[in-house]
């Protein structure tokens, strides 16, 4: 039989309970599809640096490493681990070291959920840049804890990493209704938003059958809320995917169906798969996390690993639970009722 080993980082707060519940339902599908998900639990986590002084082992990359994929539920305990450490010692770290430079974040209404702004014309998949841009950590700070205090972020982009998120956005369009937007803000910044829009022209002369749409960031939100239907696949640097993302989930009808992946496309090292809501520490332990999002990961991970056909068994579930209004009423609905629906799809 098959097997695909899977890192399991369960993480803090409501990762937990959305973690196990993907897992469920993804072990259901690969009984029902004929092969086995073999699971390795890591408790990686604030709890972990509150004991240890890290968010990971030292040769933590390097135990994932042998690993077909990993799952990862939420990090974060802000009220005891500032967000710059638990997000730059595990989450980070991970994306940088396995170059999962393809954040992508599918956004489209499941069947009986209610978005805040319209029900139909919104499906739009958002390629975000993961490894540099906005997001390296490059910079400092100097005459600290003084009124001259100076701080400096730089942006890192390269040809090397504009070009091939570019070109995995425009493979993306291709598989669906081949049109991209490019993202940037190069009226105000003439650098590097400007070296994006260059290596845009460039590379879509190479994807004729696509067609190429450039936008400020303020024009595509803008867009994304009054014409969603004119987007397609959206491509945009770490910062600027990050915020049009967020963006997408409210309008899909909010985080709980958040879902993305981090992916390598060369396959030499694991990719990471997990919901996009953080840890929601006010919710914690009630049992009403929405566990839509993770296990929509999960099927994410399905169809990377290969098992398409139990991934579109998973989505189909998860769409069919959403039909009749479970998993569509935040703060009602029971974590483990909404996952017990999905397996009852399922068997």
């Amino acid at each position: 039989m098959k097997s695909h080993k899977i890192a399991l980082i369960p993480g803090d707060g409501i990762g937990k309970n959305v973690t196990e519940a993907a897992w469920q339902v993804l072990q259901a599908a690969a009984k029902k599809g004929g092969f086995a998900l073999e699971g390795t639990n890591f408790p990686w986590s604030c709890a972990y640096y509150r004991e240890t002084g890290a968010m990971m082992p030292p040769d933590g990359i390097e135990t994932l490493r042998s690993f077909d994929a990993i799952l990862l539920g939420a990090v974060g305990w802000p009220a005891e681990v500032p967000d710059s450490v638990s997000l730059h010692g595990l989450l980070l770290p991970i994306r940088k070291q396995f170059m999962q430079y393809a954040n992508i974040r599918p956004h489209r209404l499941l069947p009986g959920v209610q978005g805040p702004l319209r029900s139909e014309g919104f499906d739009i998949l958002c390629i975000r840049e993961n490894t540099e841009g906005e997001y390296t950590g490059a910079g400092g700070r100097v005459h600290s804890g003084t009124g001259n205090e100076v701080a400096v972020e730089t942006s890192i982009f390269t040809r090397v990493g504009v070009e091939r998120i570019l070109r995995y956005g425009f493979e993306q369009a291709r598989t669906r209704r081949k049109k991209l937007a490019s993202v940037t803000k190069s009226n105000a910044q003439k650098h590097s938003m400007v070296f994006w829009d260059e290596i845009t022209s460039a590379v879509a002369k190479d994807y004729p059958d696509v067609e190429l749409t450039q936008y400020h960031i303020d024009a595509i939100a803008a867009r994304m809320v009054m014409e969603p239907d004119s987007l397609d696949v959206v491509v945009a640097s770490n910062l600027f995917g990050d915020i049009l993302t967020d963006l997408g989930a409210a309008i899909q009808g909010g985080l709980g169906y958040a879902a993305s992946a981090n992916i390598n496309p060369d396959r030499s090292v694991p990719s990471m798969f997990e919901p996009v809501h953080g840890s929601a520490p006010d919710i914690a332990n009630l049992g009403i996390a929405n566990p839509i999002a993770a296990i929509w990961s999960g099927a994410m991970m399905l169809e990377h690993l290969g098992e398409r056909s139990a991934a579109a068994e998973v989505m189909s579930a998860i769409e069919a639970v959403t039909t009749r209004g479970i998993g569509t009423n935040p703060g009602q609905d029971r974590t483990e009722a909404i996952t017990g629906a999905v397996l009852a799809v399922l068997s």
